[in-house]
């Protein structure tokens, strides 16, 4: 059988799954299981697919049609223009992550902190766009962070560091950047995600619990006292926790509170200063 009739086939099996785009899905993993660039599938379609070929890409759909994400499937996911590996122990990258790494880069900084680091995407983008500075990458999860450090070894990015640590309790020194996509969706809306996400993606990297709150209460009760006078902070939200997020870091004493929206228009990231012994104009976060 060509490529291309097994491709139908396959396209029609993830449609009864629920995949929402199996065309593009399905000529991802074709081409995975071909061993061929994506982007040169279609001169391939109508050649004969191996039998090897042919088990693989079977079993691709297979894994698919369980929901499985893409990015753990294909064991990587593009972000801020570069290539990340992706793993169950890691958050799938979201292109809303990408309006904190652009504000992030806007003003120099020197040396950075992020705080549930993941797959390391925040904080490798950040230092390959300002090479002298360093960076500390704080998570809990061991296999997270030995994903982290392949990514920054992948992008050639050598002032990178990583910590085991719950949040801040074990993180010492300053840092002039703090920045974090924390877990926020309150726990009565975890049932409602794509099956991609509630399903296969950790848990805690998605919900404190509760109201999904909790990891903003921790870090801004801790993260003024690793920022440097003058610091900023910039904190990924939900939706509908501006408001939230925002009050607990003023009363925390900082100031220069701004709000960033994502592509959609809505709340994404919430920003935030660190008061200085004199005022500088101009100080943006």
């Amino acid at each position: 059988m060509t490529a291309n009739l097994t491709l139908r086939d396959a396209i029609a099996t993830l449609r009864v799954a629920g995949i929402e785009d199996a065309p593009r899905d399905a000529r991802l993993l074709l081409a995975k299981a071909m061993g061929v660039p994506a982007d040169r599938l279609t001169l391939h379609l109508q050649d004969p697919l191996s039998a090897q070929a042919a088990q693989a890409f079977a079993a691709l759909i297979t894994t698919r049609s369980a929901r499985q994400p893409m990015a753990q499937i294909l064991g990587e996911r593009l972000f801020w223009g570069r290539s990340f590996e992706v793993t169950r122990d890691t958050l799938d990258p979201r292109p809303e992550t990408e309006v904190l790494v652009q504000r992030a880069i806007k003003q120099p900084f020197a040396n950075m902190l992020d705080l549930g680091t993941g797959s390391g995407c925040i904080l490798i983008s950040c230092l390959l766009a300002m090479p002298m500075a360093t960076g500390l990458g704080v998570d809990i999860s061991d296999a997270a962070l030995r994903v982290a450090a392949r990514n920054a070894a992948r992008h050639g990015v050598t002032g990178a560091s990583f910590l085991a640590s719950d949040w801040l309790r074990g993180v010492t020194g300053s840092f002039d950047l703090i920045v974090s996509n924390p877990p926020y969706i309150a726990q009565a809306e975890m049932a409602a995600l794509a099956p991609e996400v509630r399903d296969w993606e950790p848990s805690r990297a998605l919900t404190p619990g509760g109201d999904g709150l909790d990891a903003y209460r921790r870090i801004t009760a801790a993260a003024p006292a690793r920022l440097m006078a003058g610091g900023r902070i910039l904190l990924e939200i939900g939706p509908t926790q501006a408001a939230v997020v925002t009050a607990l870091l003023v009363a925390q004493g900082l100031e220069d509170t701004h709000i960033l929206h994502d592509l959609d228009g809505r709340d994404r990231v919430v920003c935030a200063s660190k008061p200085v012994s004199e005022p500088r104009d101009g100080l943006l976060c």
